[in-house]
């Protein structure tokens, strides 16, 4: 256990001049608070997440320590009331897990000069404006339509996310988003608040937040008796986005309460966006009332991305922090992440950093060595796995692929596998020659005229590229 700090054996190694300066001693206070409360930032992080300690605990300061007692300073009261609503305890807990048990946290808000009192001053904001306040503190600012990158796997869904954007509670009411983790569904989300809080005149009041958020409020609420203004805050409000709404299953009180607020705002035609990991029809312990209101307005899906989304989204989260990543780079991380757009971020941020760390330019080496741990291991394919799996997709024989015959059925399957050979196994073309019993010119002839092959007929290469995705798993 970390030991309480003692400010009264640095006193006295100061002169009594120094002891009764107020100036050195606030000085001295704020230091120490400022080392206990970065010492906490990383288990506070590791415990809430990234998401809840980005909006929470990073606009936190230290003010000074008084003993056992550690005073934080918020940047406003929506940040502070949230913070001692929902997470004090949890603060309080991990600084008395190293500090000590008798450890206290208080939260205190700037000082703000007196104002001439006015009628419209004394007017506390109201708690609906609270929230609506507390979500442009949440928003990712990356999370914008226009750093959305669309492919035939997302289209869809975020075309009707943004016909919400545009006229709220009129177009696709509920519109509910599903897909597994990590394809896009919370980008699309802050998408949808962004362009709605920043149109010209006054924005709409848009409250967005996790339905963990919103049934840990609720279970507050309860807790103190204040069900009045949980249900003022949510049915105020003109937009309301809830995130992963399959969280709401199988808890009774919750989804009786969340039922009359949503047919509040859907009577009084107000926007509401759901995302999910699963349709309504495959969410369990969801009652069968809400499960018919989900479905009577819009279900958008979204797929994993496939190669080319996948290469443009690496290209973009590169480009937004000022990198211009090589195209065979591109390449390998797109082919061996494949279903989680989130882990391809995760793999180029990883990449960029091992990058930066042992200062050597990004190429695939380096990528092979930053991502070892993280990345499938690559399979050893060898140039028989390859004829194999030719043979059996045109439905003929490895022997005959290694033959003399140049039949335009036999000819064809042939160039392919020396095509994949070439580029997956990267062997010579006198070195195919011989599995093949060629040439070596005739390899050259092989693999460029599937070049020019697939340039000409994008069927056959998507083909070529699904067969080389198959290989790179």
């Amino acid at each position: 256990m970390y030991p309480r700090p003692a400010h009264v054996s640095t006193r006295r190694q100061m002169s009594p001049a120094l002891r009764n300066g107020n100036a050195f001693r606030i000085v001295i206070f704020y230091l120490l608070a400022m080392k206990l409360w970065d010492e906490l930032l990383p288990l506070l992080r590791q415990m809430l997440g990234e998401e809840e300690y980005l909006t929470w605990i990073e606009p936190l300061r230290p003010s000074r320590l008084d003993g056992s007692i550690l005073t934080l300073e918020c940047q406003n009261k929506i940040v502070g009331n949230w913070v001692r609503d929902h997470l004090l305890r949890d603060i309080e807990s991990v600084a008395r897990s190293r500090f000590g048990p008798d450890f206290t946290i208080v939260l205190i808000e700037p000082q703000v000069r007196e104002q001439t009192p006015s009628r419209k001053a004394a007017i506390p904001p109201s708690v609906p404006d609270a929230r609506h306040a507390a979500t442009r503190a949440a928003l990712n600012p990356a999370f914008t339509f226009e750093r959305f990158v669309i492919g035939p796997s997302n289209q869809f869904a975020c075309a009707a996310a943004e016909a919400v954007a545009d006229r709220p509670g009129h177009t696709y009411n509920p519109l509910f988003i599903y897909g597994d983790s990590g394809l896009g569904k919370t980008h699309l989300l802050h998408a949808i608040a962004h362009r709605l809080l920043n149109v010209n005149g006054t924005p709409p009041k848009v409250v967005y937040l996790t339905t963990e958020q919103f049934v840990n409020d609720l279970i507050n609420r309860i807790r103190r008796k204040e069900m009045d203004t949980f249900r003022e805050t949510f049915r105020a409000v003109d937009v309301l986005l809830l995130d992963d709404i399959q969280f709401i299953a199988g808890k009774e009180r919750t989804q009786e309460e969340f039922f009359h607020t949503f047919n509040t705002l859907q009577g009084a035609r107000r926007q509401v966006v759901f995302t999910s990991d699963s349709r309504p029809a495959d969410i369990p312990g969801l009652e069968e009332r809400l499960r018919s209101r989900f479905l009577q307005g819009l279900l958008a899906d979204i797929q994993p991305p496939d190669l080319e989304t996948r290469c443009a989204i690496l290209r973009e989260k590169a480009r937004a922090i000022g990198w211009d990543l090589p195209e065979d780079v591109v390449m390998f991380i797109a082919r061996r992440v494949q279903k989680n757009v989130r882990e391809l971020e995760g793999c180029l941020n990883r990449t960029i950093a091992f990058a930066q760390l042992t200062n050597r330019p990004i190429s695939v080496e380096l990528v092979r060595s930053a991502l070892a741990e993280l990345l499938p291991q690559e399979r050893a394919n060898t140039p028989g796995d390859i004829i194999r799996f030719v043979a059996h997709h045109y439905g003929v024989r490895v022997s005959d692929l290694k033959g003399r015959s140049n039949r335009r059925s036999i000819a064809l399957p042939r160039q392919v596998a020396m095509f994949l050979i070439r580029e997956i196994l990267g062997l010579s073309y006198p070195e195919i020659g011989k599995i093949f019993s060629k040439h070596h010119s005739t390899v050259i002839y092989a693999v460029d005229n599937i070049n020019k092959t697939r340039q000409s007929n994008p069927d056959f290469d998507a083909t070529l590229t699904s067969f080389q995705e198959h290989f790179s798993e």
